[in-house]
């Protein structure tokens, strides 16, 4: 893939994604639709995933950013179902999602089925959260569902290397399996344990924002490979660092958030997009890899490797979700009450990929000699699960979450949590304030304090101000209208000092810094809006 390629797959998966936001057909989905439908438009070069790039490469920041914006106390609160999920399941699935491959497909090894069962193991870690939020699903499946994504891709890869070392004849024990997953999941929470205060040292004392930022993007890279470099979990390194550094983040100054927010949102904007076509972008090289196997025959065993897929992901949420719950009286007293609605959409929830396809496609032709058996076939039923799960479970999912009328968030109540919070914190600023104030080295102009006070009474009072009436005109809110006629103010502003510019009154250095005053007020208006 040269550079042109390169450019022109990022725009067009961009342009794609920021269509499908004014429709109701989630991203992943519409972009995997254009990667299979541009796959074989003639002049479109050939997209092929390479695990040497996804893995290390598009892997880190994506699981970063998702772990930064996770809550480590819900994680915690939560740690029982993601544990079964992210370690239990993953393991699950792949034995039995193998030996049903095994027993489906004549001639597949059961070391290659359990090969394929590792493969197909581990949900995305972006759609099916993408969808939640998007849906407004109750905070605790969401939660879960984004802790089981940060940490069973870790799972999936340690099994599917004892997988593949037993596939290719290298030889493997049970012990030497354990041993391989203990040292992969100990290791890399140890080096994410190792990585973090520094990091975090480093990121409240670099005192310049551009160098704290650029310190941001190297952090999971970072990760990854130091723990990777110990033969240890590079994934599980990115989730530790990033959950630690997200709860710790209100220690950074604002001008290091502000930035972060922004940088990273469109880093995985361009990735998710990438990502999603380049997995409908893989079908003819695929198809053309089949070999032996006829597409019909492939198509029919790819059927039932679905099937088995979203079944034995319900075979294992039913009994882990409820058994727990009716052995332990402890289970029943910490944790809400669950029916039988919510297990169905975390077992709906399950789509697979850009993951398992990487690991798929670093399968090797052949290890010292020793080949692996049915390779091509194991690429197209990876491909064939992950596309069959991304249209059928993605599309029908935010349906089957309407029908299931689940209770979602409660945005009354959030609201006045976030109003009585703001409160609380808007009395402790009024009281610094007066003490303060009653220092003679802090002696300010009447004009001044009360500008200060006022601008804290109108932080308590927008919060407040959106449980109330709106304006029978506009339907807005007084804080809505607030907010309106502040842009208003500042366009009017901003629009000066472009004309004064241009008449060679001011010159562009001071004109950018008049904006940037501009710029930051606007953010501060409007940040209630943006969150």
């Amino acid at each position: 893939m040269d550079a042109l390629q390169l450019v022109a797959l990022i725009a067009v998966s961009a342009a794609i994604a920021g269509f499908a936001r004014r429709t109701p057909v989630p991203a992943p989905l519409l972009l995997v639709a254009a990667g299979l439908a541009a796959a074989y438009v003639p002049g479109v070069p050939d997209y092929t995933l390479d695990p040497h790039i996804v893995l290390p490469l598009i892997l880190p920041p994506l699981l970063y950013t998702a772990a930064v914006e996770s809550s480590y106390l819900d994680l915690r609160a939560n740690i029982r179902p993601v544990a079964l999920l992210s370690v239990g399941y993953v393991l699950f699935a792949t034995v039995a999602v193998g030996w049903l491959a095994y027993v489906l497909v004549p001639d597949l090894p059961l070391t290659a089925a359990l090969v394929l069962g590792a493969v197909v193991a581990p949900p995305d870690a972006v759609a099916a959260t993408a969808i939640a939020r998007r849906l407004g699903l109750p905070n605790r499946i969401t939660t879960i569902l984004q802790g089981e994504s940060l940490v069973n891709d870790a799972t999936a890869i340690t099994a599917y290397k004892v997988a593949l070392a037993a596939a290719v004849g290298e030889g493997v024990s049970w012990a030497g399996g354990l041993g391989e997953f203990a040292l992969a999941a100990v290791g890399g929470i140890g080096v994410g344990l190792i990585l973090m205060v520094p990091i975090h040292w480093l990121r409240t004392h670099l005192r310049e924002a551009l160098l704290q930022n650029t310190l941001s993007l190297l952090i999971p890279f970072v990760a990854y490979a130091a723990a990777e470099e110990v033969g240890a979990s590079g994934v599980l390194a990115v989730v530790v660092v990033g959950l630690f550094l997200g709860h710790k983040n209100w220690k950074v100054d604002f001008a290091t958030r502000l930035q972060e927010e922004a940088v990273w949102k469109m880093v995985a904007f361009i990735l998710e997009a990438a990502v999603f076509a380049l997995i409908g972008l893989q079908l003819p090289y695929v198809v053309q890899g089949l070999g032996r196997y006829g597409i019909g025959e492939a198509a029919w065993y790819a059927v039932g490797v679905f099937i088995a897929v979203v079944v034995v992901r319900f075979v294992w949420v039913y009994p882990a979700t409820f058994l727990p719950r009716w052995m332990s009286v402890r289970i029943r007293e910490r944790e809400p009450e669950v029916d039988w609605r919510a297990p169905l959409v975390v077992g709906w929830a399950g789509m697979r990929g850009v993951v398992s396809l990487a690991i798929a496609f670093s399968i090797p032709v052949a290890t010292e000699g020793a080949e692996f058996p049915a390779r091509n076939l194991v690429l197209f039923l990876t491909f064939t699960t992950v596309i069959g799960t991304l249209v059928v479970q993605g599309l029908t999912l935010p349906p089957l979450i309407r029908i299931l009328k689940l209770p979602g968030r409660d945005r009354y109540k959030e609201t006045l949590a976030e109003a009585q919070a703001q409160s609380e914190a808007s009395r402790a600023a009024e009281e610094r304030l007066d003490a303060l104030l009653a220092d003679p080295a802090n002696t300010l102009p009447p004009p001044l304090g009360d500008r200060l006070r006022t601008v804290l009474e109108r932080r308590r009072n927008a919060v407040w101000e959106r449980l109330g009436a709106v304006n029978e005109i506009t339907g807005e809110t007084a804080d809505d209208t607030y907010r309106r006629l502040a842009r208003e103010m500042i366009d009017a502003e901003r629009e000066v000092f472009v004309q004064l510019r241009d008449a060679r009154r001011i010159d562009d250095e001071m004109m950018r810094s008049l904006l940037r005053r501009l710029d930051l007020e606007e953010a501060a208006a409007y940040r209630e809006e943006a969150a």
